[in-house]
């Protein structure tokens, strides 16, 4: 897989949270636990004070962090009102920095994290710009946490649901291969620490890899 190839993410903008948070729910889906509680095993293999979550939407898994331990919460989005959401869910108990900012199409700069917490980002947003930015947020002997879909035979990258928004992100969905993640994070001074595969419905599975700057 080429680090170049360039998704559209636009599509985000014409996809309500509602919608995505109901596809994510739905039976024939729900992942929206599955990727909370890998965030949560994160959390706990990592205790971060700073955290920045890529692809925050509405901040599905915040309610894990314990704000005696992390008291810096960085949010990115390319959709302003799933940060609108985010800000209104769980602004009156952390202290959150929100960015509206496409990740896949120019540097983000910000200061540095303990921990950088993507999931299910690279598929949309690709795996050249999104990633440098993930990469250039961990701070010295931090870490790294990506979520990825895994291959299935017998489901699609973005099944069906009933929410008909969700369809539109189909077209520049792309599968990321967690080995050639590995290898790029290796050779640009990560080191994986561990990783889990689990399943979820429509006989799809998510992996999750930790990585740590060395």
């Amino acid at each position: 897989m080429s680090p170049e190839r360039r998704l559209k993410p636009s599509a985000w903008l014409k996809v309500p949270l509602a919608d995505y948070e109901g596809h994510m729910r739905a039976e024939q889906v729900a992942q929206l636990s599955v990727l909370s509680d890998l965030f949560a095993e994160v959390l706990e293999a990592c205790q971060p004070e700073s955290v920045a979550v890529l692809g925050i939407a509405g901040g599905n898994g915040l309610e894990r962090l314990d704000p005696g331990v992390t008291r810096r919460i960085l949010g990115v989005d390319i959709n302003a009102q799933y940060l609108d959401a985010v800000r209104e869910r769980f602004g009156n108990i952390f202290a959150l920095e929100l960015h509206c900012a496409d990740l896949a199409e120019s540097a983000f700069l910000a200061d540095s994290v303990d921990l950088v917490h993507a999931a299910l980002v690279f598929e949309h947003a690709g795996v050249g710009q999104c990633l440098l930015n993930a990469r250039n947020l961990v701070k010295p002997h931090g870490h790294m946490a990506v979520v990825l879909q895994l291959p299935s035979a017998s489901s699609s990258g973005v099944g069906e649901t009933g929410f008909a928004s969700m369809q539109l992100l189909a077209a520049d969905f792309q599968l990321v291969d967690p080995e050639w993640m590995t290898a790029e994070l290796q050779a640009t001074g990560f080191t994986r620490r561990f990783e889990v595969r689990r399943a979820v419905a429509g006989g799809k599975a998510l992996w999750l890899g930790l990585f740590q700057r060395v």
